[in-house]
């Protein structure tokens, strides 16, 4: 009796540690279309292997950054702004022209003319007819002294919107490699958790065997249950949160995920 039930004993042992073998292989084995990360979506599988390193399956950091900056309408705007106020500064610097007019005019015809003396016929003809050419200039004291301070105004918001756009993207990249890092380590605990729940699960149908045997208690079956249930919740808040990084770092470069994967 004796050796039958140190028999039986082993013959579950083995059988716990082939269960438990068998999940954690799912994580080391050959990649597959996500077999470990169970309830991720299809859509998603297609374009990513969840068991393996996300970062080596996502284009190069720089290339993300250059993307966000490219698509970011946040940045579009404080090109545009830039764009303004050069235009603005090129302006008050040749707004100074205004006070120059240039004219150029013809006449002809009969012209009465009053003119006395003699011999003033012919000239009073080439003054009647022909072109007329000239230039008019004015400057006025708020040229002198108040143009070099628009000028200056000018040139200072300029300069205001330039530092104010590199800030932005100094404020982009940060955010970038926030969300990038909370990526990869969400995608690491995630895999911890899910090998918690496989050797959760394990125990639980090992357990499951044992009471229908009658080996085991009905407050330790209730033990795994409720320990398999924990661990289960536990991935499945895991499961959200990589999923959560993944479609964040997905707005923040503002192209679809599966142009966010490497070549």
């Amino acid at each position: 009796m004796k050796t039958y039930t140190t028999l039986s004993r082993l013959a579950l042992f083995f059988l716990f540690i082939t269960l438990v073998r068998q999940s954690f292989a799912q994580g080391n084995g050959p990649a597959q279309p996500a077999p470990v990360v169970q309830g991720l979506a299809v859509s998603d599988s297609v374009y990513f292997d969840f068991n393996r390193d996300i970062s080596v399956q996502l284009l190069p950091f720089e290339e993300l950054y250059q993307l966000a900056v490219k698509n970011s309408p946040q940045v579009k705007f404080e090109k545009e702004m830039t764009v303004g106020y050069n235009a603005s500064y090129k302006l008050s610097r040749m707004q100074v022209l205004q006070n120059g007019v240039a004219f150029v005019n013809y006449s002809t015809g009969n012209q009465a003319i009053i003119s006395t003396g003699a011999g003033s016929g012919d000239v009073l003809g080439q003054i009647s007819n022909g072109y007329r050419t000239g230039v008019q200039l004015s400057i006025s004291l708020h040229d002198i002294f108040g143009r070099p301070q628009q000028i200056r105004l000018a040139r200072a918001n300029q300069q205001a919107a330039l530092y104010r756009r590199e800030a932005f993207e100094l404020q982009l990249k940060r955010e970038l490699i926030g969300l990038y890092q909370d990526l990869l380590t969400a995608q690491r605990v995630l895999h911890v958790r899910l090998e918690d729940e496989q050797a959760s699960l394990a125990a639980f149908r090992i357990a499951e065997v044992e009471i229908q045997k009658g080996k085991v208690t009905p407050e330790a079956h209730a033990y795994n249950m409720n320990r398999y249930a924990q661990t289960k919740s536990t991935a499945e808040q895991a499961k959200g949160e990589f999923l959560k990084n993944l479609y964040n770092l997905e707005a923040v470069v503002g192209v679809p995920i599966q142009q966010l994967k490497r070549k």
